[in-house]
């Protein structure tokens, strides 16, 4: 099993010609790439939407908000928590640690907040940028770190706008709205929805959770970490290094080998373990419902060993039956049945093939990203997009998603990419970017890998595309460490 760069390869400064650069997103990918470009010595501003950094961490707030990837992982490496709590951490706790590296590394002082970045435009070698506030500059090069889960998907609802209680998006949650002794419906069952019910259930009067498609949950026990672990970590890094490494390789030799090889013992495995999960939920109709039909791992698992305990509480309501409309009291599904609602929660995901749409980005002569991507958002690596000279994206197009830690997927990503920006620096050229062919190449042996992996079992979910085909990084995880050691520079046009 690769092993992830600690820190990558050795900084360089950028000691030829003076590059200013432009980040878009101050989340967890943002802060990484101001704190690279800084380390080379490159001017940067970054532009945030929000009114602080955090990215999903500062806009989801809602009640029982975790990160289901253990917390040692999901951080820089440059900037390791021995605070941790506890395996997972809770969501206030991450935005706290995003918030406290952006500080410590100088990012929040040149961050530009309430910065929506509306139109980027490349002429004569460089990048125009204007803003919703009126900004206009321009930067040598463009690393969009806009992130995946930030565009929230509300569904359309009959009589949606006629619901009397108080109804949001569970990215948007609403602070003033009481929740004890209230009748609550959640729309939809993946992650958020199941911590939302461990969290709710306790404090609602009724609990209704509006299923269209049951999904499979394994077990994670939360387990806590000891004031004296913690101090071991604070006093000895190596140790907490060789935690990350055992948590790294348990996700990474498990759940990313079962995941691209539906055949595979690992995926075997992890199915019998969330099939005994199921098992623990006693009434048999109510085990039926929540039992999918479709392979596990198919969707995002959901990672929960309280979820099923929370529904099975005698407040809690399990509702399978489609929703019809929306009505000013509450609910109607199509069994004829009107759920009584004070609250009702869209627990309904995101609009993950955005990236940094709605911004509008004209590349070389002309070209629009929104054409290019028309059939859906594509890009060599993840990273590069032809003809879009010196503009890179984190977390972009087809990078590794799901149950991984992002955090480090974005270290791969921004060490691949400081490498070609040090060409620039060194003066080999002015411009890079993606061949046309070399993305074709890509896209190919993409999709052909594709049609081994679970996410094509016979499931609808947020990982396809229009065709089918998984947006998702569809080799193994060895592969995108090899890919992102250093670029193949026969991949690049350069000029």
């Amino acid at each position: 099993m690769a092993e992830p760069a600690q820190n990558g390869p050795a900084s360089e400064r950028c000691e030829g010609p003076s590059l200013r650069v432009a980040v878009i997103g101050a989340g967890m990918a943002g802060i990484l790439a101001a704190i690279k470009l800084q380390d080379r010595g490159i001017e940067c501003d970054v532009f945030e939407k929000g009114d602080g950094v955090g990215g999903t961490w500062r806009e989801n707030t809602y009640p029982g908000l975790a990160c289901d990837v253990a917390a040692h992982w999901y951080t820089y490496s440059f900037a390791r928590n021995p605070e941790w709590d506890s395996l997972m951490a809770a969501g206030e706790d991450i935005r706290a640690y995003f918030e406290r590296v952006a500080n410590d590394f100088g990012v929040t002082q040149r961050t530009r907040f309430a910065s929506e970045v509306t139109e980027l435009h490349y002429r004569d070698g460089g990048w125009d940028l204007e803003c919703t506030t009126g900004y206009q500059g321009r930067y040598d090069f463009v690393i969009a770190a806009t992130g995946v889960l930030h565009h929230p998907n509300i569904p359309r609802f009959d009589g949606l706008e006629t619901f009397e209680g108080a109804v949001f998006h569970s990215a948007r949650w609403n602070h003033d709205v009481e929740l004890n002794g209230k009748r609550i419906g959640v729309i939809g069952t993946g992650s958020t929805a199941a911590q939302l019910a461990t969290a709710l259930v306790p404090r609602a009067e009724r609990f209704d959770l509006f299923q269209r498609t049951a999904q499979w949950v394994l077990p994670r026990d939360n387990v806590p970490y000891t004031e004296e672990e913690k101090a071991r970590f604070r006093k000895d890094p190596e140790a907490l290094e060789a935690l990350i490494r055992e948590l790294r390789a348990k996700t990474l030799e498990g759940f990313a080998t079962a995941v691209i090889d539906a055949d595979s013992p690992e995926l075997a495995a992890i199915e019998q373990i969330c099939r005994e999960n199921l098992d623990t939920v006693k009434d048999p109709d109510l085990r039926h419902r929540l039992t999918p039909d479709y392979r596990v791992a198919c969707k995002r698992l959901v990672i929960s060993s309280t979820f099923y305990d929370a529904i099975q509480q005698p407040n809690a309501n399990l509702v399978t039956s489609p929703i019809q409309r929306i009505e000013p009291a509450g609910v109607r599904t199509a069994d004829g049945v009107l759920h009584d609602l004070d609250v009702l929660v869209l627990a309904t995901g995101f609009l993950v093939d955005r990236f940094i749409r709605p911004t509008r980005v004209i590349g070389r002569h002309g070209t629009d990203l929104d054409d290019v991507w028309a059939e859906g958002p594509l890009a060599y690596l993840s990273m590069s997009v032809p003809d879009f000279p010196n503009f890179f994206l984190l977390n972009g197009p087809n990078s590794p998603v799901g149950n991984f830690s992002l955090v480090e997927v974005a270290q791969h990503q921004i060490e691949y990419i400081m490498q070609l920006v040090d060409g620039i620096c060194r003066g080999d050229y002015s411009e890079v970017s993606a061949t046309p062919g070399a993305l074709r190449r890509f896209e190919t042996e993409r999709r052909e890998a594709a049609r081994k992996t679970v996410w094509v079992t016979g499931c609808d979910s947020w990982y396809l595309d229009k065709d089918g085909v998984p947006a998702s990084w569809t080799f193994s995880y060895d592969r995108f460490v090899d890919e992102t050691a250093a670029p193949r520079m026969e991949d690049f046009e350069t000029q």
